[in-house]
């Protein structure tokens, strides 16, 4: 019988053929927590008597959400958990200088066909090379740390194809507000999203990671890019080595089908305080804005800061704005390019590998009354600072046009 995506890597995972609907019993590629939910998946396992891990090298930790600590109490449990890393040597620990988990991951660890459960939402970054990858609570990321198993309801998959090339400025966050605004955020509940790329090369990792990510913002269970050229090239230049790809087979049969024209879109803006508010740039052209966020697991990554550099360059911010790289290692090609230097001559306050400012925890939170352009994943009241603030999810080129104006604006009207 032909299968999807889906099918496949399930079915590898859980030993058996497995359809959707199916409630199965799979094994886990990958377990993975940070400083922010770590702290209770090790309480979980400290209250069942079961401090172990079911394979140390297949165990990944990073200090992302309060890091560094901005208060004590995030340094305490920051040391709680090296003292955890320490005791069960685990080699796979990032501490608060080398990036966010989701990017850490896709940069060193996930691999087509792979089963990876973290206790985040947004461990859905990790599809953008072809992996099944979920986040879950800290009750089920314990028990997957401890027996490297976990239990699925195979989802049903659906089919989204992307055809032709986007246009300038255009990049990942605005087919993921196209999804949201077309669907809506509750639509996928249930599925997975497996995404086709007409052109390889016309969607880059960067790209199909910011899509990736937003997956659980359209409430799917998973969204994966199929693995193709794009997905090859990114972990040999990464990694050294060609992964092994899997692909649907011809036929396989899914719950229904989209098409993206991308050449058909234009930036794309959500609105206050939900991620399918979507609306045009020009619909929201010119409203004052006071802090601009260009970072995060969504849109923190090298070509995000290639978009805002083009903008900023040889020009002045007119509002506060915040630069924050996923990891060091885009920090630091970042800097080699001249990214970085173009931001901090523009005004930016510039550091990386910490997620601050996308939950409202530190380095640059909203205030009451203001308004935010973001280019992170959540425009939910309260999501970044005070409640009474506003947040506009847009992509570095909006992000970085509207720092430079200081009020939301189009970045087509940049050469």
């Amino acid at each position: 019988m032909s299968q999807t995506l889906t099918e496949k890597i399930l079915s590898r995972a859980a030993g058996k053929n497995v359809s959707p609907g199916d409630v199965t019993e799979i094994k886990v590629d990958i377990a993975a927590f940070h400083d922010l939910t770590g702290y209770h998946v090790i309480e979980v396992m400290e209250k069942a008597g079961m401090l172990k891990v079911f394979d140390k090298n297949k165990i990944v930790i990073a200090f992302d959400h309060l890091a560094p600590p901005p208060d004590v109490r995030s340094a305490e449990i920051q040391d709680q958990i090296r003292h955890f890393v320490k005791n069960l040597s685990i080699p796979n620990f990032h501490d608060i200088n080398v990036g966010i988990l989701h990017q850490l991951l896709l940069e060193k660890y996930a691999n087509p066909g792979y089963v990876i459960v973290a206790a985040d939402s947004h461990t859905t970054t990790s599809g953008a090379v072809g992996a099944f990858a979920q986040g879950l609570g800290a009750s089920d990321v314990a028990a997957a740390v401890i027996t490297g198993k976990t239990w699925v309801v195979v989802p049903e998959p659906f089919k989204i194809t992307l055809e032709s090339k986007p246009n300038k400025w255009v990049n990942g966050k605005d087919v993921a507000l196209k999804i949201l605004g077309e669907f809506k955020a509750d639509y996928f509940n249930g599925m997975s999203i497996e995404v086709f790329v007409r052109e390889p090369s016309a969607f880059p990792m960067d790209f199909r990671a910011t899509v990736s990510n937003m997956g659980i913002e359209m409430n799917a269970d998973a969204l994966m890019f199929v693995p193709d050229s794009e997905t090859v090239n990114y972990i040999k230049t990464m990694r050294g080595y060609e992964p092994p790809v899997i692909q649907p087979d011809s036929g396989a049969k899914y719950k229904d089908e989209y098409t993206i024209d991308l050449s058909k879109l234009e930036p794309l803006v959500a609105a206050p305080h939900s991620v399918d508010n979507v609306k045009t740039v020009g619909e929201v052209e010119g409203l004052e804005v006071d802090q601009v966020y260009i970072g995060s697991c969504t849109n923190g990554r090298l070509s995000d800061f290639e978009m805002a550099a083009k903008i900023m360059k040889g020009r002045r911010v007119k509002t506060r704005c915040i630069a924050i790289p996923a990891s060091y290692d885009l920090f630091k090609k970042s800097m080699e390019l001249g990214y970085i230097d173009t931001l901090v001559q523009a005004g930016c306050v510039v550091t990386y590998g910490t997620c601050g400012p996308c939950l409202g925890g530190h380095f640059g939170v909203a205030g009451p009354g203001e308004v935010m352009v973001s280019t992170s994943s959540r425009n939910f009241k309260g999501r970044m600072g005070s409640p009474e603030s506003k947040v506009y999810l847009a992509g570095p080129a909006v992000a970085a046009a509207t720092a430079v104006e200081g009020k939301i604006t189009d970045p087509r009207r940049f050469s």
